[in-house]
C-alpha cells in the first residue's frame, strides 16, 4: 500500500484553511459594509419599502372657565383621504369629491395625479360629508376617524382661548402659549412587513399625558362683556373696542373682550387683524387717564396734596412757542378739581412741580414701558421717550398722557395699584393646571411685583378719582346708583401716520374705574377706539363701564351702600323648587319671577338661550312668557328690580 505525501496533505490543508479565511473576511467586510458604509442608505430604503410610521392625534386638554364651564374642547372628526395608486378614473372620482368636500375639482385632481401612496383629501369634516364619501364606496378613497377642536360658546373669549391648527397644535392664545400642557400622547404606529409585505409588527410608542386648563374668565361676565362692548363699538361706529375685568386685589382677569370678534371653530375664515388680542398687543397714546398716576407721583413725593391749589391760566398756557389749551377756561384749581374737570393746564403744573424725571421713574414703577408678565403672547411693552429726546413741551405733554404708548392690560394693571392700596400685581388668565384625575398640578396665586405708592397716598386717590364720576366731573354716566365709584376718562387724539402729526378726527376714548372704593372688587376698563360720533371719554366709554360693572355687581352678589339686603342672595327652598321644575320640563321656559339674575344667567346658559337683562336685582317680568317652547325663542327679555 501507497503511503500518502504528507506535505500534499499539509498544502492542501493550508488550501482550505485560506479559502475559509478570505470567505469569512469577505463575510467581515460586507457586514461592515452593510452596517456602517451603507446603514443611513439601507435604513431609508428599508423604512420606505418595509416600514410605515403613521402619527394618530390624541384628544387634548379641556379648556375651563373659573367655575368648570368648558370654553374648549376635543371632538370625534372624520378626515377624507384617497389612494392614488388605487384610483382608476381620477377625474370622475376628483369631481365627485369636489362636489361632497365643496373643493376645486382641479386641486383634488393634482393630488390623485401624484405618485404618492397617500394624500389627504379633506381634514376635519362634517360628519355628512364622510357618510356620503362612505356611501359612494370609491376604490382607494377613504375615512379615518380624527380629532378637532371645538369651541362650544363661538366667538366667547376667542381673543383669550385662540385656535389650532389642522395638526391639532396650537396656533394662537392659551391653545399656542399651553401647547404642550394642553397636547395629548404622541401615538406613533409603526408597520413592518416582510418580503411579500405581509405586515409582521404593529407597535405602540407614546409619551406624555394631556392636562386640563382652568381660566380665571367668568363665562357669564365674559358673555356681557362682549355684548355690551359689541353694541358700544356699533352705536360709535367705531373701529374697535377693548375691555377688562380684573379683581384689583389679585390680578385675575374676570373678563378680556376685544371687538372685532371672530369664530375660533372657522378661524380660517378670518385673519391676523381679527385673531390678535389687542388688550396685550396694541399700543396707543392714554390721553388724560395718566393724570391719576401724575398726582399719585406727586403725593408721594410729598410735593402736593388734594387741596393744593394752583393758578390754570384761563384755559391757555403758553410753553416757548407753543400753546397749550384746556376743554375749558379755569383760573385757580386744587389738585383735586384738576382730577375732577381733567385739566390738561392743571397737570403740567403739577408735574413742573414734580419734576419729569421723577414722573418718568414713578411711570416705571407703575409698570409702564415694560410688559406685565400677562400669561399670554404678544405681549407688548410700550414707550416712554427718553429725557434726552425731549423738548420742553414734549416734557410738558406728557403729563397729560401724550409722548407715551401703552397697552391695555399695562393700564387695568397699574390702575389696580391705586385700587388695592399701592400693589403692582401680575396680571393673570390661567388658575389652575389639574390632570385627567382633577388633581392640582400647578395652582396661580397673587404675585406683588412692587409696592408703588404707600396705603395713605392710595386712599387720598381713590378719592379725588371719585370726584369724576360726579356731576361736576368729566364722566357722570360712570355713576352707578347705590355705589361710590372711582374713575378717569382719557380722550387722547392719534397720530396721523401721514403727516406725522396729531389728528383732529381720530380719537382714543378711555375710561377706567372700580368700585366700590372703599374696597374694590372689580375694576373695569373700556377703550373704545376711533368712535364717529361723539369722542369724549365721558360720552363714549364711560357708560359701557357703568353697564359692565353694575351688572358684574349685582352677578357676584356684592351689596349697594344703600341698601339692607344684598341684591343677589343664596337660593331659597322656593328657588330651588323652580330650578328642579325647569329641569323636569325640559323644552318650556319657566316662570323667573322672584329668581336673582345669578340664577336667570345660569338657567338661559343652560339651555343656550340668547338672554337679554333690564334693571337689577330680582326678576319680576319677563318676555316671552313662561311655558312658551324653547324652540320658538329666539332671545329672551328677563326685567328684574330690586328689593323693596
Amino acid at each position: 500500500m501507497k503511503l500518502f505525501n504528507k506535505d500534499i496533505i499539509k498544502y492542501k490543508m493550508y488550501l482550505v484553511m485560506a479559502i475559509f479565511l478570505a470567505a469569512f473576511l469577505s463575510v467581515i467586510l460586507r457586514a461592515y459594509q452593510l452596517q456602517v458604509v451603507d446603514s443611513e442608505y439601507l435604513r431609508k430604503k428599508a423604512q420606505r419599502d418595509y416600514a410605515k410610521i403613521k402619527v394618530l392625534l390624541s384628544k387634548r386638554g379641556t379648556i375651563f372657565d373659573k367655575n368648570g364651564k368648558p370654553l374648549a374642547i376635543s371632538v370625534d372628526a372624520s378626515s377624507i383621504y384617497a389612494r392614488p395608486a388605487l384610483i382608476k378614473d381620477k377625474k370622475k372620482t376628483a369631481h365627485i369629491l369636489a362636489k361632497i368636500t365643496k373643493q376645486n375639482w382641479a386641486s383634488i385632481y393634482k393630488r390623485l395625479c401624484k405618485k404618492s401612496p397617500f394624500v389627504w383629501i379633506k381634514r376635519k369634516v362634517p360628519e355628512e360629508w364622510a357618510r356620503k364619501v362612505l356611501e359612494k364606496r370609491i376604490e382607494g378613497v377613504g375615512v379615518i376617524k380624527d380629532i378637532r377642536r371645538y369651541y362650544p360658546a363661538r366667538e366667547l373669549a376667542a381673543h383669550v382661548l385662540g385656535f389650532v391648527g389642522v395638526d391639532n397644535h396650537g396656533l394662537e392664545g392659551i391653545e399656542r402659549k399651553y401647547d404642550n400642557i394642553l397636547s395629548g400622547p404622541e401615538i406613533k404606529l409603526i408597520e413592518v412587513k416582510d418580503a411579500l409585505r405581509r405586515p409582521i409588527l404593529i407597535k405602540k410608542l407614546s409619551n406624555g399625558c394631556p392636562k386640563d386648563i382652568f381660566l380665571t374668565i367668568d363665562r357669564e361676565i365674559q358673555f356681557k362683556v362682549q355684548e355690551v362692548l359689541r353694541k358700544a363699538v356699533r352705536k360709535n361706529r367705531a373701529r374697535s373696542g377693548q375691555c377688562i375685568v380684573m379683581n384689583p386685589y389679585t390680578g385675575e382677569i374676570l373678563a378680556m373682550a376685544v371687538i372685532p370678534e371672530f369664530n375660533p371653530n372657522m378661524f380660517n375664515r378670518y385673519g391676523p387683524y381679527f385673531w390678535r388680542n389687542r388688550t396685550v398687543t396694541d399700543c396707543y397714546e392714554p390721553g388724560s387717564v395718566i393724570k391719576p398716576f401724575l398726582v399719585a407721583s406727586a403725593i408721594e413725593e410729598g410735593v402736593v396734596s388734594p387741596r393744593t391749589t394752583f393758578f390754570c391760566e384761563n384755559g391757555a398756557y403758553k410753553i416757548g412757542p407753543h400753546i397749550i389749551h384746556d376743554t375749558h377756561k379755569h383760573k385757580r384749581l386744587s389738585v383735586s378739581e384738576i382730577i375732577m374737570v381733567s385739566s390738561n393746564i392743571g397737570a403740567i403744573k403739577i408735574g413742573e412741580k414734580l419734576g419729569y424725571h421723577t414722573f418718568c421713574r414713578y411711570l416705571r414703577k407703575f409698570g409702564f414701558g415694560q410688559k406685565t408678565g400677562i400669561d399670554l403672547l404678544g405681549e407688548r411693552t410700550g414707550w416712554i421717550r427718553e429725557v434726552s429726546d425731549n423738548r420742553p413741551v414734549d416734557q410738558a405733554t406728557l403729563f397729560f398722557g401724550q409722548g407715551i404708548s401703552i397697552t391695555s392690560i399695562q393700564l387695568a394693571t397699574a390702575m389696580c395699584a391705586i385700587a388695592n392700596g399701592g400693589f403692582l400685581l401680575r396680571p393673570y388668565v390661567v388658575k389652575e393646571i389639574r390632570d385627567k384625575n382633577g388633581n392640582i398640578i400647578k395652582k396661580t396665586s397673587r404675585k406683588v411685583r412692587t409696592r408703588v405708592i404707600s396705603e395713605k397716598t392710595s386712599q387720598k386717590l381713590k378719592k379725588i378719582m371719585s370726584l369724576v364720576v360726579s356731576k361736576s366731573g368729566t364722566a357722570p354716566q360712570a355713576s352707578i346708583e347705590g355705589f361710590e365709584v372711582a374713575g378717569k376718562t382719557g380722550t387722547a387724539q392719534k397720530i396721523n401716520p401721514r403727516t406725522g402729526r396729531y389728528s383732529n378726527r381720530k380719537y382714543v376714548a378711555t375710561f377706567v374705574g372700580f368700585v366700590p372704593v372703599s374696597k374694590p372688587k372689580i375694576l373695569v376698563l373700556v377703550m373704545i377706539d376711533e368712535p364717529k360720533k361723539s369722542y369724549y371719554a365721558g360720552i363714549v366709554a364711560a357708560p359701557v363701564f357703568r353697564e359692565i360693572a353694575k351688572w358684574t355687581l349685582v352677578y357676584l352678589g356684592i351689596t349697594p351702600k344703600n341698601k339692607q339686603r344684598p341684591l343677589v342672595i343664596v337660593k331659597n327652598e322656593e328657588q330651588n323648587k323652580t330650578e328642579r321644575k325647569v329641569i323636569i320640563r325640559d323644552g318650556i321656559i319657566p316662570d323667573f319671577s322672584g329668581m336673582s339674575m345669578r340664577d336667570v344667567v345660569r338657567i338661559a346658559s343652560r339651555y343656550s338661550i340668547r338672554l337679554i337683562i333690564k334693571g337689577h336685582g330680582y326678576a319680576f317680568k319677563q318676555y316671552p312668557r313662561a311655558g312658551t317652547p324653547l324652540e320658538r325663542i329666539a332671545r329672551l327679555t328677563v326685567f328684574f328690580k330690586p328689593i323693596p
